[in-house]
């Protein structure tokens, strides 16, 4: 059998980007599984959810924004650290950068290792990597909430803390008015969870259960097409959930009886694929989510920090 493609290093192929007016004045941005980015008008101005992994890429999604509003960008507000979500912080001229604090330590503690290890698994989302000026840091952290009022009668943008999920410091942006949560990466809709850095017994439990209790009317995960109405919102809560709970049990039975990471993730493949299999960057993520989930039950709290090395290294370990 021929060895699977590194990672997505063989996904090449442009995506169909779709620009979604969500409510008055509320855009989301979604690329058939390619990373979601978001945007919220103020009375004057604009905060942005997600910055993508270039400034040429956020520019090309900023040209798409300015079709319906003009607006500056006075805050952009990044959900998490992972290099595809904020390396092209530099095109949003925003005024201020939001983080929790723990995204904020993240940056600090593995941002170039986490740079090498994206550019290499995700060649594609890097459009024109030379015009990354640096790593992002934000300028105001926050540990808990943090309200943002958006002017006139359009009532207030909420960032708030859920719990450990994908990393250790997501937060979703919540609109109540509208009744629209932006997500980040601690849902996918239709899409693969990534899990290489996550706290998959956080999140698959208190985590998703405090998403779940905003009971949004739509949701934009972090991939994936946005979910309309309760019920696609949380059937897209449970879909990421089933995800979490099939690795955890498969995972957790090889562990148990004494087998190997391979048996692991070959046990986890099998149950999941039928599933979730024809889902984006599946393949892709599994072995690294099987890795770290391994590591979890080795006793390994905070994750280990990902290079371009160690990931081929997983890669070929699980993938022969």
């Amino acid at each position: 059998m021929a060895k699977k493609p590194f990672a997505s290093s063989a996904d090449l192929g442009e995506k169909v980007e779709t620009l979604e007016v969500l409510a008055e004045g509320v855009y989301a941005l979604t690329a058939e599984g390619d990373p979601n980015v978001c945007a919220v008008e103020g009375e004057d101005f604009i905060v942005a959810f997600e910055a993508r992994a270039t400034p040429k890429a956020a520019n090309d999604w900023l040209e798409q924004l300015r079709e319906h509003t003009d607006k500056p960008v006075k805050y952009l507000v990044l959900s998490h650290y992972h290099a595809v979500r904020v390396l092209g912080a530099s095109a949003y001229n925003a005024e201020s950068i939001i983080a929790h604090e723990k995204t904020k330590f993240l940056i600090e503690e593995r941002g170039m290792q986490d740079w090498a290890s994206e550019f290499g698994r995700m060649p594609r989302l890097f459009r024109e990597p030379d015009g990354i000026p640096g790593l992002t840091h934000p300028d105001i952290v926050f540990n808990d909430r943090l309200e943002i009022p958006l002017g006139g009668d359009r009532g207030s943008l909420v960032l708030q803390y859920c719990g450990r999920g994908h990393t250790a410091g997501d937060i979703v942006a919540w609109l109540p008015k509208q009744k629209i949560l932006f997500a980040g990466d601690l849902v996918e809709a239709a899409a693969a969870l990534y899990t290489g850095d996550a706290f998959h017994f956080d999140w698959a439990s208190e985590t998703l259960d405090n998403v779940k209790a905003f009971e949004a009317e739509v949701l934009v995960g972090g991939r994936g097409a946005v979910a309309h109405g309760r019920e696609a919102v949380d059937a897209a809560i449970e879909q990421t959930r089933g995800f979490l709970n099939g690795m955890i049990e498969k995972v957790g039975e090889v562990h148990k009886r004494g087998g190997t990471l391979k048996e692991a993730f070959e046990a986890t493949h099998e149950h999941l694929e039928p599933k979730f299999g024809m889902w984006p960057i599946f393949e892709h993520c599994l072995p690294f989510d099987v890795q770290r989930l391994w590591d979890e039950f080795e006793g390994t709290d905070w994750p280990r920090i990902w290079t371009d090395e160690r990931d081929q290294e997983v890669w070929d370990q699980l993938q022969d």
